[in-house]
């Protein structure tokens, strides 16, 4: 039943036209699909869940964003995202890896860990952030970067894979 749920609002939510009203709102139709809403969020849509019935192990603080075609991979993990976050187009939060290695069964196992994202973080359009991840409060994720590891807070990092450009913490003097 909660996977008939998850389908029919998580499907609403999708086809909502890009409006500014519909944005607003769409946050409650993710958190009627079962998506551990913290509080009002701006978004885009149409929000991607692999596999379906994982809506609720995605934890979203009050006060993000959003943008479109942001895809949320959590068969094995959860995945959690702070307060006031931004998350760009097309941004991909993977909680699921494949081994390198063959098994017995000469398949590749899946393995998944969970991803959180601190508060007030910024990820850029087209990043990837990886199983196991944890990026720090504050940090900025450049677009295109692929996350494979820990992100200090109020830390900019980019790149494939994605290293450290500079420290956030103490503003440049100009």
């Amino acid at each position: 039943m909660q996977t008939l749920r998850e389908f029919f609002f998580l499907g609403l939510a999708n086809h909502l036209p890009r409006l500014r009203f519909s944005d607003k709102w769409r946050w409650l139709f993710l958190k009627a699909a079962g998506f551990d809403m913290q509080g009002r969020s701006t978004v885009y849509g149409p929000v991607v869940l692999r596999p379906i019935g994982g809506a609720a192990k995605v934890h979203i603080g009050k006060g993000c964003f959003i943008n479109t075609e942001v895809r949320f991979a959590c068969p094995k993990a959860p995945i959690t995202l702070g307060e006031r976050c931004r998350i760009g187009p097309r941004v991909c939060f993977e909680g699921a890896q494949h081994s390198l290695y063959l098994n017995e069964k000469g398949r590749r196992g899946t393995t998944g860990a969970p991803i959180v994202v601190g508060d007030d973080v910024w990820v850029g359009a087209g990043a990837i952030v990886t199983a196991g991840v944890e990026i720090g409060e504050g940090a900025v994720v450049a677009a295109g970067a692929v996350v494979t590891q820990f992100v200090a807070p109020y830390t900019l990092v980019g790149g494939v894979p994605a290293k450290v450009i500079r420290d956030l913490s103490v503003p440049l003097s100009g």
